[in-house]
Parts: structure tokens; sequence; C-alpha cells
């Protein structure tokens, strides 16, 4: 553990950026917001799914669909096509994205334990193509209101 006058980042530009980094609201986030929210659909932001684990929060949440979607960092979670490993304190930034990984599976797997359908995309991804698969899987596991719904109809 750093003392009290080191730092986890490797110099102060890298902290500043380090910091500056947004853990919810990022621009993938709200692009793919913005086209789901003009295809008529509503979600929850920066949510956890499961009141027993509220540090697991995923980007956008379909409580009545039962559909989580995590937007992932392509340099946090390790994107096989972008990722490029730390040049400084290598050791620190690997540990902490393979744990960044290992925490991925885990709350992908708790949360399809539970019932949810979870979805997963890179942060570069074309976000009308991840909006569209967003919407699909929504309305492919969104409860029919009974009340609405068009009935076979008398006879």
């Amino acid at each position: 553990m750093a003392g009290m006058g080191e730092s986890w980042a490797s110099s102060p530009a890298a902290r500043a950026s380090m910091r500056g980094n947004r853990r919810r609201d990022t621009r993938p986030e709200l692009e793919v917001r913005r086209l789901l929210h003009a295809m008529g659909l509503r979600y929850r932001v920066d949510l956890a799914p499961l009141p027993e684990s509220r540090r697991n929060r995923a980007d956008i949440v379909f409580i009545r669909a039962r559909v989580a979607v995590f937007i992932d960092g392509c340099y946090w979670h390790k994107c096989p096509d972008h990722y490029r490993p730390a040049r400084r304190n290598a050791n620190f930034w690997s540990a902490k994205i393979e744990g960044n990984r290992e925490r991925d599976r885990r709350v992908t797997a708790m949360l399809e334990g539970a019932g949810w359908t979870v979805l997963r995309f890179w942060e570069h991804e074309p976000a009308a193509e991840v909006a569209d698969a967003v919407a699909d899987e929504v309305r492919a596991h969104a409860p029919v209101d009974r009340r609405t719904a068009d009935g076979p109809g008398p006879g």
C-alpha cells in the first residue's frame, strides 16, 4: 500500500488524467441513452439491479424487462481490439485491469443467476448498433400489460 506521500499514479499528470475518468455519463453511454429514449424506451441509469449488491451498478437498467446493460471502456475492461498495457507502473495497472475483468465475470454470473439478461458492449461499438440490440432484447423480455394487451377477442 502506498504511504501518505506516495501516489498510486505514476506521475501527477497521470493522476490528473485518471481522476478525470467518469464512472457514469460517458460519451458512449450518453449516445446510447439518447437513442434508446428516442425509441420510446425508459430506463434507470447507474443502478444496482440487485439490492443486495449495491456496488455492482449497471450503466443502463430496464427493471421490468430485467435487462442490465454495461458499456465497458476499452482500457478499463481490456478490449481485445484496443487495450494497450500501461508503460509505467505496469504491475499495478495489470492487476487493476484483471481485477476489473474478474468483477465483470462475477457480476454477469450473479445477475444471470438471478434471472437478469446481461448485455455488455465495448465503448467503441457504434451507438446505433448498441441501441438497436438493447431495444430488441428489452422488447423481447418486456412483460405484457394484460390491461392493454390485445387478446383473441370474442367469437
